[in-house]
This record gives C-alpha cells, structure tokens and sequence, in this order.
C-alpha cells in the first residue's frame, strides 16, 4: 500500500531531482565555455612562448659569446630547447586560416635555430667576424620571429571573433532557454500538484457519493476508489459491507441468467440437429449412381459423356477417400487432369491448359485436395470473367534444394489486400459456384502438413494475371 506520505515524499523527490537535473546542465555547459576558453587562451600563449623564447636565446647566446663559461653554455642550450619545445607546440595549432603564415613561421624558427648552430660553430673556431655576422643574423630573425607572432595572434583573433560572438549569442540563447525552462517546470509542478491534491480529494469524493446511494438502498453501485493508500483501504472495507448486503439479489439474477442461457443452448442444439439431418446426402450413392450413367452412355454412344461422367466420378471417389490423407503428387495431377477435362467441356476453345510436369517428381507427398482448389481459382478469374477465354499454365520443375510447382493465369489478377489475405490464412469469401475448398484452406493445410511458412507464394498483378508458387523442400518429405 502507497501512504499519502509516500506520495508527497516521491513529489518532493521528483521537484529535486529536476532541480538537480538543470543545476548538472547548467554546471556541465559552463565546464564546457570555460574549457573552449582555455583552449584559445593556450593557442595564444603558445605562440608568445617562441617569441619570448627566441629573445632568451639571443640573450643566451650575447652572454656566451662575451663570457663563453660552461654555465653560460648550458643556460644556451636549455634556451635551445625550450625554443624547440615552443616550435612543436605551435606545429599543433594548425588549421585552415592560418596554414601558409604558419608554415612560414615554423620555417623561421627553423632558420633561427640554424643560425644559431652556426654561430656557436664560427666562435668555436675563434672567427669573430663570422660570428658576429651570423648574431647579427639571428637577432634580425628573432626581431622578424616576433613580428611574425604578432600576425599570428591577429589572424588567431579575426578567426575565433566569429566564436567568440557564437559563445556571447548562445549564452543569450541559454538565458531565454533557462526561462523557458523555468516556466515550463513551474506548469509542470503546477499540473503536478493539481493531480497530486486530486488523488486525494477525488477519491474521498467518491466514497461520499457510494454512502449517498447506500442511503437511498441503492445496493448495486460499487464502490471504485482507484488509489493505493489509506482511503482505498476504507473503500474496500465500506464496499464489502455493500457485497455482504448485496449477495442475494445478486444470485438470484445469476441463477436467472444461467437459466436463460440453457435455454438459448438447446433451442441451438435444436436447430443444429435440423441442419445435420438436412445434410446427411449419401455421397457413396451419388457415386453409384454416376458409374451407372456413365455405362449407360457409353452404350448408348455418348462417349464424351461417358468420359465427363467417369471425371466426376472419380473427382469424388477420390474426395471420399484421400481428403484426411497425403497423397502422391501423381494422384493429385491425375484428379487435376479430370477436373481440367470437365472444365474443358465447358468452356470448350475458351480454356488453354499448358502442363509441364517433371516425371521425377511425381512421388513427392502433397497433402489431398491441393492443386484442384489453386487451379479452380484460377479458372474462375482467369477464364471464366473473359468472353475470350484464358490460357493456364501449370508447371512442375525440381531445383537444387527443393522442387517447385506453379499455377499461372493470364487472368484478371488479384488486388494486394486480397493476396495478404490468402497468405496470411484470412478467409476469403469465396465464389457460389466453387467447390468449397477455400484457398486459404489450402495455405493453411500445406503449412502444417510441411511444418514452414514460406511454401507457397503468390505474385499477382491486376490486369495481368496471377502465378501461385509451391516451394516444397526435399529434406524431410517422404517419396512414394
């Protein structure tokens, strides 16, 4: 159970850690100008190093020559690297603004360190001329050095103005940012303790409300406080009172309801019961009674007849038989050949049937009743709808890893709603004059029969036809 003490701590909790959210925010950005400053400051003081360290060098190397100590050689040197340190530290503040005056200056530090080298190699010889010659050299350079800074520190400053004044229009962004933060957080604090101050008020409310009705002996209306605290625990308590008041009106409506629903249960069963005896056709006796006419035409000369009646007779011994069974792909093609002979016989020159039927892979297993509902759809958008007829093509193809089956029409084709619908087992309505097996029936017997979802496929454009694909996988079907 959540206290209403619980629910204000969790507010005061929520109202600091949003404070707190916006401090680290605020905190984190400053961390961030405050670094990007450092970062400029130091490009700065890099380049005024090697101009200070250049003059330490010239100074350095006036003493050396005046009083050429060990000390004043080893000071020369550490102003030598110290240079050389400045020149590495420069190197890194490339970039797209000042890339040529920065090779340049790079270039000057390299002559100025050259310049040097060779004066301390001229007074080691006790040439005094050259030497002179060659500190009057680097001193021209280092005065050079620090002109040269300065260019570098005024382009530095014309190409971080634009940052500068970035980080001076952010910080103004911040500002109105932070306001509208503020109010923001002000509205949502506010809506915060309107719901806060309802959850409980409200549900006291309602409980005011239940002991009205309960009053008047209204005993049916329950009470519903939809809270975790101390007054949905006295809701409860009050609203099981309500129950135990309540217990034997409310059985008697069940008893009554029961009641009622074993009525309408037999007046179904009832009505079921009419509707099986309705149906209760002996199919043997038609069957019988088809091999009968079939003779009698037969003598009589009707051969074509004769022929059609044999189709339809074994259309059905075969549906008699086979529909809870697997079956060769043989048998279906058999069945499918009598139903195409019949439907010839109908349409006559309107109806062309193409087949294309690998002998090997006629003893491949197929779940009964497959290929004459896929091809019976066919016939009645393809050919049928066509006052000149359709052409049908049925193929059986083995491939690599499995063997391939294909129903194609040149019909009227299909919208993409109603193939999602057969691939994804919707029922279709199907056609008055159909022979009842659906289509999507039949997706659904292949998927349980192979055990994977992708064995058939259809492509289907409307105006152009439509191709049902059967990809059944070798590995794991039987062969007769």
């Amino acid at each position: 159970m959540t206290s209403i003490q619980k629910k204000i701590l969790t507010l005061t909790s929520v109202v600091l850690v949003i404070m707190s959210v916006i401090w680290l925010a605020l905190t984190y950005y400053n961390h961030k100008t405050q670094q990007q400053y450092n970062e400029i400051l130091q490009r700065y003081l890099s380049m005024n190093e090697v101009t200070t360290a250049s003059q330490q060098v010239i100074t350095d190397l006036n003493n050396y020559m005046i009083q050429p100590s060990k000390g004043n050689r080893e000071r020369l040197d550490a102003s030598k690297e110290k240079i050389q340190q400045a020149k590495n530290d420069v190197s890194k503040l490339r970039n797209t603004e000042n890339n040529f005056t920065l090779t340049n200056y790079i270039n000057l530090i390299d002559s100025f360190m050259e310049t040097t080298d060779r004066l301390l190699l001229f007074h080691a010889e006790n040439d005094s001329e050259a030497s002179a010659n060659e500190f009057t050299e680097a001193t021209r350079i280092s005065t050079y050095m620090s002109e040269m800074s300065l260019t570098l520190l005024d382009t530095e400053l014309k190409t971080y103005n634009r940052f500068y004044r970035g980080i001076i229009e952010q910080s103004g962004e911040v500002m109105k940012l932070g306001i509208w933060v503020l109010l923001l957080i002000a509205c949502v604090l506010l809506l915060v303790t309107y719901w806060f101050s309802l959850s409980i008020t409200r549900p006291v409310y309602k409980l005011t409300k239940a002991a009205n009705e309960l009053s008047k002996g209204n005993f049916g209306q329950p009470v519903k406080v939809e809270t975790n605290d101390e007054i949905a625990f006295l809701a409860k308590t009050f609203d099981r009172m309500r129950i135990n008041i309540n217990n034997l009106i409310s059985e008697i409506k069940h008893k009554a309801q029961l009641e009622r629903e074993l009525q309408e249960s037999k007046l179904l069963l009832q009505e079921s019961q009419f509707r099986s005896l309705q149906s209760q056709i002996n199919p043997h006796f038609l069957f019988n009674t088809l091999n009968t006419l079939s003779k009698k035409a037969y003598l009589e000369g009707s051969e074509e007849t004769s022929d059609l009646l044999v189709s339809v007779a074994g259309i059905l011994r075969y549906n008699l038989k086979r529909l809870d069974r697997s079956v060769t792909l043989h048998e279906e093609v058999v069945v499918l050949k009598q139903y195409m002979d019949i439907q010839k016989a109908r349409f006559t020159d309107r109806l062309h049937l193409h087949m294309e039927v690998d002998p090997s892979c006629l003893g491949m297993k197929i779940p009964a009743l497959t290929l004459q509902p896929i091809i019976e759809n066919a016939v009645i958008h393809a050919v049928e709808p066509k006052e000149d007829g359709g052409v049908i093509w049925f193929r059986v193809m083995e491939e690599a890893d499995h063997i391939r089956i294909e129903i194609e029409d040149d019909g009227l084709g299909m919208t993409e709603e109603k193939r999602l619908q057969i691939i994804n087992e919707t029922p279709v309505l199907s056609e008055s004059h159909s022979t009842g097996i659906g289509f999507s029936n039949v997706v659904k017997r292949l998927r349980l029969f192979y055990g994977y979802e992708d064995v058939i496929d259809i492509e289907s454009v409307e105006g152009r036809g439509t191709k049902v694909i059967l990809k059944i996988e070798k590995q794991g079907v039987d062969a007769a």
